[in-house]
């Protein structure tokens, strides 16, 4: 009976979501019956530069050339403007589901999580389509072909290929070693990706600690750093970062923010030292065990491997920096080389599977379930987060003008692009508030001009909305996309790891916002 009332509630609730949603359709009247004959005809730009953590690495050149949709403008009105701020409905239950159906049913969720992200992807995509029509559809397909289909193969690319990379031999995780290869993992993800450095560490990691007990707060603070803290200081390392190079901003300019990555992953590295040390005592452990039989030497296999992760990230550096022009598909324009770097990272995974020996990947304990829930989650999200990213990006005409009109500040810059990151994709948050620094600072002047003066006469602003954008990542599951993989290696390694909200409310807010207080009491 309590599968069947979980059904019920979770059916009722998406049908309230449609109803609810549907009610666009009388504020839409509305509007196109008081802008008739101009309101329709507003050229509608949509930037939704990426999605969710490393989402946007994958496809924020295609953005970068924004002729989004050039010839798309007719008839098409600007959503952003017209939508409800209770349209964002679908994506808060598509996050209370992820929070919530975990903790109170866990079997449920583990079968059918495919089946809820779908229901509340419909739950939005179903009444926006009846209500908006051609635009709605031009919507939708610009966030699964330009935003969500490159954002899945990068991360499968990444996936697939750091897990033909093998470590072997003894290796034991004390408090040194831990902080050692989670400094490791965070110095290599400015340059190889959070994604990448996250699933090329995370294995081993989980290997080398799989004698202590409390393992929790060991994955939770690699989140912390390695999956996000870390890619601050190139392009490479998080996709706000490259959509800012894409924009003129100069490839080693983000190396500005290295004193106050530096000050983060100082202070987060103390706590780690402090709690590993405190539970290794605690565990009553003087030493590593000795492993029975002969020590093996450490040693890498499947070392090839980091061919195919040079050609994963050459291949997305390429889409940046090179202009091959566009091309239409569904009414989508994407950039010629984004399809071609999507093309490449697809044969370098497949180059992976064919040349790494399965024997490794079972000594890796490889499954694809990561990747999958990931891929059934995030369509989910990134669909219902359509309304949220087109009100965000109207700015000053949408719902969320009010927070739009207070962000004067540098630490208003960096809380607020912070906050909105943790949730919601935090490339498109780093463009607003990027576009919404020149509109204030260069107002008339063009872009190629304006950021040149924000990245030097201005640059706390900058390095605010830079930093916010990468660090608040780590907030949430959702925050950044190796967040979630690596929780799902770590849950499938056997290391119990903390709901959603648990998530935040024992680590994220314990420890994250105080350091973001001190860094922004300090730099901004």
């Amino acid at each position: 009976m309590k599968f069947e009332k979980w059904v019920l509630t979770f059916f009722l609730l998406s049908i309230f979501c449609i109803f609810s949603v549907s009610a666009m359709a009388s504020d839409h009247d509305v509007a196109v019956t008081h802008d008739a004959g101009h309101s329709a005809v507003t050229e509608h730009k949509t930037a939704h530069e990426s999605a969710t953590g490393e989402h946007g690495a994958a496809h924020a050149g295609a953005e970068s050339h924004g002729h989004e949709e050039a010839g798309h403008g007719h008839g098409h009105i600007n959503l952003g403007e017209v939508l409800p701020l209770w349209s964002c409905t679908p994506f808060a239950c598509m996050l209370l589901s992820i929070a919530l159906f975990p903790l109170l049913a866990p079997k449920f969720w583990h079968h059918h999580f495919g089946k809820v992200s779908a229901v509340w992807a419909a739950s939005l995509a179903i009444p926006f389509l009846i209500v908006y029509k051609g635009t709605a559809v031009h919507d939708l397909l610009h966030i699964i072909l330009a935003d969500y289909v490159p954002f899945i193969i990068l991360l499968w690319a990444l996936y697939t290929v750091s897990g033909g990379i093998a470590l072997k031999g003894t290796l034991r995780g004390t408090p040194v070693v831990n902080t050692i290869m989670i400094l490791i993992g965070t110095v290599l993800a400015s340059w190889m990706g959070t994604t990448g450095a996250a699933m090329l560490m995370i294995r081993p990691f989980l290997k080398a600690n799989d004698y202590r007990k409390n393992r929790t707060f060991m994955v939770v603070f690699f989140i912390f750093l390695v999956a996000n803290i870390g890619g601050s200081l190139t392009p490479l390392g998080d996709p706000p970062l490259f959509l800012g190079f894409l924009h003129g901003v100069d490839f080693f300019w983000t190396f500005k923010i290295m004193p106050h990555m530096l000050l983060t992953a100082a202070i987060l590295f103390v706590i780690y030292f402090i709690l590993d040390s405190y539970h290794y005592k605690k565990e009553g452990l003087k030493g590593a065990p000795v492993e029975e039989g002969e020590k093996e030497p450490l040693k890498l296999e499947g070392i090839y491997n980091f061919i195919f992760l040079g050609g994963v990230v050459g291949s997305v550096l390429m889409s940046g920096l090179v202009d091959w022009g566009e091309v239409n598909t569904l009414g989508i324009h994407r950039a010629v080389q984004d399809w071609v770097r999507d093309g490449l990272l697809i044969v370098m995974g497949i180059l992976s599977l064919l040349a790494t020996p399965k024997r490794l990947r079972e000594y890796n304990e490889f499954t694809w379930f990561p990747i999958v829930e990931v891929g059934y989650l995030f369509i989910g999200i990134f669909i219902t987060m359509v309304p949220c990213l087109l009100i965000l990006k109207a700015g000053a005409k949408g719902e969320l003008a009010f927070l739009i009109a207070v962000v004067k500040e540098p630490i208003h810059y960096f809380w607020v692009t912070g906050t909105l990151s943790a949730f919601l994709d935090n490339a498109p948050t780093y463009l607003t508030f990027f576009n919404t620094a020149l509109g204030s600072f260069y107002p008339g002047l063009s872009e190629a001009q304006a950021v040149p003066l924000l990245m030097t006469e201005t640059s706390i602003y900058l390095k605010a909305i830079s930093a916010g954008a990468v660090f608040f990542g780590a907030c949430s599951y959702i925050g950044n996309a190796p967040n979630f993989m690596v929780r799902s290696i770590a849950e499938e390694a056997g290391t119990p790891m903390p709901s959603f909200f648990g998530y935040i409310l024992k680590f994220s807010l314990l420890y994250l916002i105080p350091t973001f207080v001190v860094v922004s009491l300090i730099f901004f």
